[in-house]
């Protein structure tokens, strides 16, 4: 059985044989939010169980936004914005402001698909940095939480 596997950008197809394939799983299509936009800006002020950002980040020093690096599909040019224009109104400046690639064990994510993560605006007005998991000695031990 021919099997395409998501690669990338692209889908890469794979050859399997009949007698090693068990099952294959398909990603049930879900509609997408008409706004995504006012969405992301309603959960800021109205989010579940907590206090809006503007509310903690009111009166802090500084913040740190952890994104996941370009290896996983996530929207960061559609969520960051709105997050750091709330931080923003609540009075940090950009420079308070750091945005941490959480690459895990991958390479850091540099150049153009720095770019393609955050964008150009973001990349050239605020701090964006890689984490290097591998670097223990920049790592600081903040002990353990009550859970």
């Amino acid at each position: 059985m021919l099997v395409e596997v998501a690669y990338g950008k692209t889908r890469l197809p794979v050859e399997i044989p009949d007698e090693n394939l068990q099952k294959v799983f398909r990603v049930r299509h879900w509609p997408g939010l008409a706004n995504p936009a006012q969405a992301i800006e309603a959960s800021l002020v109205n989010p579940i169980d907590s206090a809006p950002l503007a509310d903690i980040a009111g009166g802090k020093k500084n913040a740190t936004i952890v994104i996941s690096d370009i290896t996983r599909p996530v929207p960061n040019r559609l969520l960051l914005p709105p997050i750091l224009q709330t931080l923003e109104g609540a009075g940090m400046a950009k420079d308070q402001i750091l945005i941490l690639i959480a690459t895990g064990m991958h390479r850091p994510n540099e150049g153009d698909e720095l770019i393609e993560l955050v964008g150009e605006e973001i990349a050239a007005n605020y701090r964006v940095e890689n984490h290097f998991g591998t670097d223990v000695d920049s790592h600081v031990d903040l002990g353990t939480d009550e859970s």
